[in-house]
């Protein structure tokens, strides 16, 4: 059977393969492509706040035993693969890493790395409950123009039977791209923000993942 995969690289790539180790045939197209933004970040901040493994490239290797807060447990296994040795994961969503940050009220200011136009809630948060928030766009994350012509005749013939979304902005990109008949496609969402913006479109039908996590999300396959 065959999967649509719309998560940007690396991730894609990543999702791809544990469909194919599952006996499924993915189909890659990411909705979004990753830009990096030089940013100045902060030479010793308290603790860094990541909301996506997007930044994960962007943090310099002084980092490696700061105290780092992550919404997932998915990117907290990246962070930790990449070097850093002080992960704390929020296994959940934003709502949920504000509540695990504002928790442990680490003294000292905090770096929020985040990709463009994002994290601005979670610093408002963060900042109304007295924390000090220095927020840094380290990636911006830039709609596609357009679906693979495979990947839309796949779409077209019905040989796709179920598309993946990890965000509510990959799949406002994918809703943007005209995709066609997905009223033949089950959609799986990572959360129920992703599942609000995919009723935009006609669905077989949209399930949401039980928890935020990939292995949740992939549970609806088996």
């Amino acid at each position: 059977m065959k999967i649509l995969v719309t998560r940007p690289e690396p991730g894609a790539s990543l999702t791809a393969a544990r469909l194919t180790s599952m006996g499924y045939e993915p189909v890659v197209a990411p909705c979004l492509a990753i830009s990096r933004h030089a940013a100045t970040l902060p030479q010793h901040p308290a603790a860094i706040i990541v909301t996506s493994s997007q930044v994960i490239p962007a943090l310099p290797e002084r980092y490696r035993n700061t105290p780092i807060f992550c919404v997932g447990d998915a990117t907290a296994g990246r962070l930790r693969e990449a070097g850093f040795n002080s992960v704390i994961s929020a296994s959940g969503d934003a709502k949920d890493l504000a509540a695990l940050i504002i928790a442990h009220r680490l003294p000292g200011s905090y770096l929020l790395a985040v990709g463009a136009r994002h994290g601005l809630a979670l610093a408002q948060q963060l900042r109304k409950a007295g924390l000090t928030i220095t927020r840094r766009t380290v990636y911006a994350a830039t709609p596609a123009r357009a679906l693979p012509p495979a990947v839309r005749t796949a779409l077209q013939d019905g040989s796709i039977k179920t598309a993946l979304f990890y965000s509510a902005e990959s799949a406002r990109a994918f809703i943007k791209l005209n995709p066609p008949n997905t009223a033949n496609v089950t959609a799986l969402a990572l959360s129920p923000n992703v599942a609000a913006v995919l009723h935009d479109l006609p669905w077989t039908t949209i399930r949401v993942a039980l928890a935020p996590t990939e292995a949740d999300l992939l549970a609806y396959l088996t």
